[in-house]
């Protein structure tokens, strides 16, 4: 199997079966994120204690690719410190970018491929400017 057949697996996996779907009651944080130019939606949900990412979830609708990369940014970020998942967020971000994936990257590097539609990255990245939004505003809160 090829290394994009791979990838388009994981991808339509974490769509068609996306993972930490739906409200998280109580939460910290509830970032909204919206995609006006392809109609992508999606608000992301933290619970965070002790500086940690206790629990995450989202929900909305958009493309395979936005709804696989929340689904794959939630599993990522789950148990991690804050500063770990923003550290996540700018790995991502570099990878959207050009930049070759770190091992730290896991199954999101299996996003890297939409970097050779340069419209899709929009909505590859639209989960992870929402975590990074919903983090800053956070902080800002403390």
């Amino acid at each position: 199997m090829a290394l994009d057949d791979l990838y388009r697996e994981v991808i339509l996996d974490h769509y068609a079966h996306p993972r930490n779907r739906g409200r998280l009651e109580p939460n910290d944080v509830a970032m909204e994120g919206a995609n006006p130019l392809c109609g992508d939606e999606l608000v992301l949900y933290l619970r965070l204690q002790d500086g940690r990412v206790e629990g995450v979830s989202f929900e909305g609708h958009g493309c395979s690719i936005s709804q696989a990369s929340a689904s794959m940014m939630t599993e990522a970020i789950k148990g991690k410190t804050l500063d770990e998942a923003r550290a996540l967020v700018a790995s991502f971000k570099g990878m959207m970018r050009g930049e070759e994936p770190g091992d730290e990257m896991g199954d999101l590097a299996a996003l890297q491929g939409v970097r050779k539609f340069p419209v899709r990255v929009k909505c590859a990245t639209l989960p992870w400017i929402s975590l990074e939004q919903g983090l800053d505003e956070y902080s800002a809160r403390r």
